[in-house]
């Protein structure tokens, strides 16, 4: 079991497969991005091995992110090779949801059993705007196909934004409450070099849920699984609301997962600096027992909480880099 030193029981890895992405949203990138040359990332067999480790170490969960995950040729093959393994009991992934449609039923006949899709947008034009194409119907379909396909549950992430999509919060909330969904609003989070992050951009969660609260009745839903988001009941409604709050509250006391990032770095934090070069290790041969003392290390560097020095600290690193 990896403990870290503030007793929280680390059981969750969130794996970036590639840095590659078929969208381009202002809040990750501005301009032209250079993606890190392929045979400079993990190799699904690199992968494998390092999640068996980790296995055998307390991970239990498991989340395969990018970039755009499903821009990697084969995952299907990394799907199936990672759940199974016997001591994991639960692997998801994340996904723009472009490609969903077209892909899901490969993605459950290899074991994916459920998925979250990201979507700041309802409105077309907008879409366009924050992501520089015009994928909106795809993505729609993808989370039709989704919730059609029997994967459970299916989440859609947004990320809220003043003067950006704030008007949105309630045809995100009635979207909730018509479909088996559950949207969960994510504060905008200082990442990158795209230039567009802004303090005065982020909308609290505590505001978007009083809004929610002038025309839903939320039951909190005190069954829901262990993490970062506080969720909520519609009442009357098919769906669910969940709250993600980085910024506002202290949420990082119940974080319980470390992160590989595409090129082969495991990160203790999102947000932190500190990173170990697995890559290095797994391909000038090095041992099981030097990746597990990796795996402890980063664990042990885990911070308590996000810093903050005077305003918010802004991570350097690319949320393409990292893997959301």
């Amino acid at each position: 079991m990896l403990t870290d030193r503030f007793q929280r029981r680390i059981n969750y890895l969130r794996i970036s497969v590639t840095d590659r992405c078929n969208l381009a949203c202002r809040y990750c990138v501005d301009g032209n991005f250079p993606f890190i040359p392929h045979a400079e990332i993990l190799t699904y067999e690199e992968i494998i091995r390092f999640v068996k480790i980790c296995a055998r170490n307390g991970i239990r969960k498991v989340r395969l992110t990018g970039g755009e995950p499903l821009l990697r040729r084969g995952i299907e093959f990394l799907i199936k090779e990672i759940t199974s393994i016997e001591q994991i009991e639960d692997l998801s992934l994340t996904t723009n949801g472009v490609l969903l449609e077209e892909r899901i039923d490969l993605l459950k006949e290899a074991g994916l059993r459920r998925v979250n899709i990201s979507l700041d947008t309802l409105k077309k034009e907008r879409f366009r705007y924050i992501t520089g194409f015009d994928e909106m119907e795809k993505v729609i379909r993808g989370i039709e196909k989704a919730l059609n396909s029997g994967l459970k549950p299916v989440k859609i992430n947004t990320v809220i934004m003043k003067d950006i999509n704030d008007d949105e919060i309630i045809d995100f909330a009635n979207l909730a409450k018509n479909l088996d969904v559950e949207v969960r609003f994510i504060e905008f989070m200082p990442f990158g070099e795209a230039g567009f992050w802004n303090e005065k951009r982020v909308v609290p969660s505590e505001s978007i849920k009083r809004q929610i609260g002038e025309f839903f009745e939320l039951d909190q839903d005190v069954n829901s699984e262990k993490g970062p988001a506080v969720v909520y009941k519609i009442k009357g409604g098919k769906g669910k609301i969940g709250f993600i709050s980085p910024l506002s509250t202290h949420i990082c006391r119940e974080c319980n997962r470390i992160r590989l990032t595409s090129e082969g770095m495991i990160k203790p934090c999102l947000f932190s600096d500190i990173e170990y070069n697995l890559k290095e290790v797994l391909r000038r041969g090095g041992s099981d027992y030097e990746v597990e003392h990796l795996i402890i290390r980063a664990v042990e560097e885990k911070p308590e909480k996000m810093e903050k020095h005077g305003s918010i600290k802004k991570c350097q690193r690319n949320l393409r880099h990292i893997g959301g």
